[in-house]
């Protein structure tokens, strides 16, 4: 069986969790079949890259995307079924079922009606990738949801889908790579001292940053607050989230900003450092980060949006906070939270402990590229 992999982000061009997401099925899927991965931009060692002409750079994204989704199509007539991964590569997966009469299958990491907030990144855009997906879900052969709970905003977002096409498949993580690593001369570097949560990931709305700056105001000083947070969807957020970490730092010296994005092995060692790991998310299909906190045996403290629940099992790996759309008391339940949990360095060991432990036992790459592929073999007639 040959599998055409579609996705917008293959090493070393990764920014968020559906990238590492297919960075890890991949090589997974490589023990089982054979994988051909088409991607976004230039070409690479391990895939085909489409790079866009001058011309077309200057369009909209939500344009260029389809204009490199046909390039892809058009290289997919030797594979057996084509799988891809967000919006931005569903149509590469649609012309390419079209075309050749070959399984469609879509992994959902998340869903355009549910990011009303996209329209601030690409305008109207927002309207073409809407309808993008919308078309490529409503006739593709198999939906593969990354939580049980995206499988239910799936269902929800396209009514019209039989539910028997939607499976949950949960993300994975490589608990190898992501183990605790010490690393002093790295905090040093950075001048943490002390006691220290984290944040990591992208500055966008529904990662919930600029929620989680509001309800830090109120957190005692003696704990610091490392954000590793860059590659802000649109100028606007960008410098919103800049000046409220900007207006943190004028009082605190223990609040740290990697505005870059870190290798991989310092995101390791901070995680591992770390007391406690935050994720204020407001929209979140799983939270890869969460798995990539817990492997590295720190406490979590997220929101219970989405799929977070299914990864973060609430008082045994970590703590939960509703969120109910009132950003008021979301920010004041995480303020209390985290005095909480901060002033508790035995809890959070315990809860550290526990999510490794579940990290492993349950978010198994090589058992999630089985299932994907058992789901593959059930589409190619």
């Amino acid at each position: 069986m040959k599998v055409g992999l579609v996705t917008k982000e293959w090493p070393p061009h990764i920014y968020g969790g559906a990238g590492v997401h297919v960075k890890y099925l991949a090589k997974s899927l490589k023990e089982l079949v054979d994988v051909d991965v088409h991607c976004f931009g230039e070409a690479r060692p391990d895939a085909t890259g489409y790079e866009l002409s001058e011309a077309d750079q200057q369009l909209n994204p939500a344009m260029q995307a389809l204009i490199t989704d046909a390039q892809i199509a058009s290289n997919l007539g030797g594979v057996d079924i084509v799988h891809s991964h967000t919006w931005y590569a569903n149509m590469a997966g649609h012309f390419a079922k079209i075309l050749y009469k070959i399984p469609h299958v879509i992994s959902a990491h998340s869903l355009e009606p549910d990011r009303p907030w996209k329209e601030e990144q690409i305008g109207g855009g927002y309207r073409i990738s809407s309808w993008a997906e919308k078309t490529a879900y409503e006739s593709a052969d198999a939906i593969i949801a990354v939580s049980q709970g995206m499988r239910r905003d799936v269902l929800k977002a396209y009514p019209s889908l039989d539910p028997a096409k939607v499976h949950a498949i949960l993300n994975g993580i490589d608990t190898e790579t992501y183990q605790p690593q010490s690393n002093p001369e790295l905090l040093d570097s950075l001048g943490i001292k002390g006691p220290y949560a984290i944040f990591v990931g992208r500055i966008t709305r529904q990662k919930g940053l600029a929620h989680l700056l509001k309800a830090w105001k109120e957190v005692d000083p003696q704990y610091g607050l490392v954000l590793c947070a860059g590659s802000p969807d649109e100028p606007g957020i960008g410098a919103e989230v800049q000046a409220a970490i900007e207006e943190l730092q004028a009082t605190r010296s223990n609040v740290i900003w990697i505005s870059k994005m870190a290798p991989q092995a310092d995101v390791i060692a901070l995680l591992s450092g770390a007391d406690l790991f935050v994720c204020p998310s407001i929209y979140e299909p799983l939270g890869i980060v969460n798995l990539e906190a817990m492997a590295c045996e720190t406490a979590v403290l997220a929101s219970d949006v989405g799929g977070i629940p299914e990864v973060v099992a609430d008082g045994a790996t970590g703590e939960l906070i509703h969120y109910s759309g009132n950003a008021a008391e979301f920010e004041a339940a995480f303020t209390a939270k985290i005095n909480a949990l901060m002033s508790d360095p035995d809890l959070l060991r315990k809860y550290g402990e526990a999510g490794r432990v579940r990290a492993i036992d349950q978010f198994s790459w090589d058992t999630i590229a089985q299932e994907t592929v058992a789901l593959y073999k059930s589409l190619i007639k």
